[in-house]
């Protein structure tokens, strides 16, 4: 009697999947389905077969996930706005002094500074009225969680950089020359304390009417680490 073929489609079918590096079979059906609905599957095409597949569900979780962003310091109302603005006044009020060669000598400057001089002259009108804004600044506002952490850093700047104004006073206290080589050396290291001072309320200013975060050289840093 003639035996039926043990290897036959129709009795077994024995799809094998083995992968590139190893002998081990991954798939082993055995069944008396037709060979036809499962083919045998190679190596190479479960590979891509994976990669597609991982492709895929990559896609699909970018789509699914959410980036939010909080506005941080990098945004602000228009309140927040005004008064970091506002702060940048101070530290170039506090040293107008050192515009005394420039503001002669250059006309568009003193039309620039023409509208200011009725604050100026407030602000310097009491010896203290500095020191009373600086004391106000920094426990007020700065130290005070009430307001954004951009008007704390704003104005924490502010307050660093007419701090650091005792440098040139404390210089032209211990050299004050009178004429020769020393006074236009002092002349050109007060014209330019000025001109920094000028440049920083502009850029600082200007940069928190529009929402930006204006970051000064020298200052930025410190007020980083003040600004919790």
């Amino acid at each position: 009697m003639a035996m039926a073929n043990p290897l036959s489609s129709s009795s077994f079918i024995s799809p094998l999947i083995y992968p590139s590096k190893t002998k081990t079979p991954l798939l082993l059906l055995s069944s008396s389905f037709s060979s036809s609905s499962y083919p045998i599957i190679s190596a190479d095409q479960l590979s891509i077969l994976s990669i597609g597949k991982s492709r895929i569900q990559r896609r699909g979780r970018r789509k699914s996930i959410i980036i939010v962003q909080s506005k941080g310091s990098n945004s602000a109302d228009a309140p927040d706005r005004l008064i970091s603005a506002i702060c940048y006044f101070y530290p170039f009020f506090d040293g107008i002094q050192y515009g005394k060669y420039v503001i002669t000598q250059f006309s568009p400057i003193q039309t620039l500074i023409q509208p200011l001089i009725p604050a100026i002259r407030v602000f310097k009108s009491f010896p203290f009225n500095g020191f009373l804004v600086f004391l106000t600044l920094y426990f007020v506002v700065v130290r005070n969680n009430n307001f954004s952490r951009y008007v704390r850093f704003n104005t924490m700047q502010a307050i660093v950089l007419d701090v650091l104004l005792i440098f040139p006073d404390l210089l032209e206290r211990s050299f004050n020359p009178k004429d020769g080589f020393g006074l236009d050396l002092m002349m050109s290291f007060d014209s330019t304390v000025f001109l920094f001072l000028l440049v920083c309320l502009i850029y600082g200013s200007s940069s928190c009417l529009l929402g930006q975060v204006p970051r000064l050289p020298l200052v930025a840093d410190a007020a980083d680490r003040q600004v919790l």
